[in-house]
């Protein structure tokens, strides 16, 4: 079976040059369903993997938009329509420099994994652009997003394709890119989620990725019989992601005593509190600030700005039992993992896409340690999502209490699904295997239904 996997593998890598993120989610998924593979002959007969990486559907295009000096810029959008066999494409749509076609070919391959954790009928994709929110006045936000909706709304609607926001594409973001598909579709759909509550969106929904990746770490604990209670964590970003992971933290009894941007981040012993949160909230938020202003404020807070050129992050290297990821991918080398290890952290809930690298997660599996990876620990996000298409389709809007109790059962869920899958297939406890096994299964099942298609 092996020789298959790498076969599968350098394929991959021919068939997509100078795509390595792409081309490490593939070969993480597929080291684990080699032993799917030995059991079900069947999947790989029917060239299930082959089929799950080609996306069913690919689409560029130019965006060009007029800056506040009225000079033309020109940016380039993706959408991936990865899988849709379980349900209409999902995922996020992404806005920063780094965006390019493997990025998004690695988040949309995640998303379809990750969407058939949630037990909820999606289908996965991803999209995006390589404009840059940052700096940019809400006008010139606006025209952009106009623009990039006037294409993409022919490839999306609320039964093929419903995106979202992902970094770089927040609340203002979707307004502006709602406003501009019903003006142009003439219809009120639920075509993006992330909406403003008072036009269709739902409560809980900026709070879901950082609440879910908390009770999925809380539900990892459990299984030790302990808790969050106490506990020291890390947390890098100070997105929505980061900052409600911190919010969820100090509820259950723990302390965060780190916060990061792409400038740097800060180091605070005593503990990031509601006050110290409301800060960072409002410096993200609304400001748009940068993490380094927290250390002007609360002065035994330490700020470190970010060295290009080190081999490892430091914000890694503190004391902590538990390290919440919440940036973006690939923040966690074989080297910051060594560092988690030797300073006592023992579970990791991974709230960003990918964001340890195959080798560091290679270590915390070796070493036994609680680890959650992205495709189920950070499913809370895209849960809601469909919570929130949900309450679209019935024209209903439910309540905070009753969206979080139903996110909390979908994170129960999912760690069950992780924890049986794994000790079917012979790993206990290794929740990589149980989430890129458990996801693969429920879509490999539905493309075998449906035929060659």
């Amino acid at each position: 079976m092996s020789d298959y996997i790498d076969q599968l593998i350098a394929d991959v890598k021919a068939k997509n040059p100078a795509e390595p993120e792409f081309h490490q989610a593939v070969e993480e998924v597929a080291n684990s369903l080699s032993l799917v593979l030995d059991r079900h002959p069947e999947y790989r007969s029917q060239k299930m993997l082959e089929r799950m990486v080609e996306p069913e559907r690919v689409i560029m295009f130019r965006v060009p938009w007029l800056d506040d000096r009225g000079d033309v810029q020109i940016n380039r959008g993706f959408r991936i329509e990865m899988n849709s066999a379980i349900g209409p494409y999902k995922g996020g749509l992404r806005f920063h420099p780094s965006v390019n076609l493997g990025i998004l070919k690695f988040l949309a391959f995640e998303q379809v994994f990750k969407n058939s954790l949630t037990t909820l009928p999606m289908g996965g994709g991803k999209g995006g652009s390589d404009f840059d929110p940052k700096g940019k006045s809400d006008a010139e936000v606006m025209r952009f997003c106009q623009s990039f909706m006037t294409e993409l709304q022919r490839h999306i609607g609320p039964n093929t394709d419903v995106p979202a926001g992902d970094i770089g594409v927040g609340a203002r973001e979707i307004g502006f890119l709602f406003g501009q598909y019903k003006r142009l579709r003439n219809e009120f759909t639920g075509v993006l989620t992330g909406k403003g509550l008072n036009w269709g969106g739902s409560l809980i929904r900026p709070e879901a990725t950082g609440y879910g990746a908390v009770y999925f770490a809380a539900e990892m604990l459990a299984t030790r019989n302990d808790s969050l209670e106490g506990k020291t964590c890390l947390v890098s970003g100070s997105g929505n992601v980061a900052q409600y992971t911190i919010e969820k933290v100090n509820h259950l009894g723990g302390k965060c005593v780190t916060c990061s941007d792409s400038s740097g981040y800060i180091y605070d012993e005593e503990g990031i509190d509601k006050d110290k949160l409301d800060f960072i909230m409002d410096l993200k938020n609304h400001r748009r600030g940068r993490i380094s202003e927290y250390a002007e404020v609360y002065k035994n807070a330490v700020y470190t700005p970010v060295d290009h050129t080190a081999s490892h992050n430091p914000l890694w290297d503190h004391k902590a039992h538990c390290a919440f990821p919440s940036a973006t991918q690939n923040e966690i080398n074989a080297k910051d993992a060594a560092n988690l290890l030797k300073n006592g952290v023992f579970v990791i809930s991974e709230g960003a896409n990918m964001p340890t690298t195959n080798d560091g997660a290679k270590l915390f599996l070796d070493k036994g340690i609680l680890y959650g990876p992205a495709k189920a620990a950070n499913a809370g996000g895209v849960a809601v999502s469909g919570l929130e298409m949900a309450q679209n389709s019935q024209r209903l809007a439910w309540t905070r209490e009753e969206v979080d109790g139903k996110l909390h059962r979908i994170m129960k869920d999912i760690h069950r699904t992780c924890v049986d899958v794994s000790e079917r297939f012979g790993t206990p406890g290794n929740y990589l295997n149980g989430a890129n096994i458990g996801g693969f299964l429920k879509v490999a099942d539905a493309m075998m239904d449906q035929g060659v298609v």
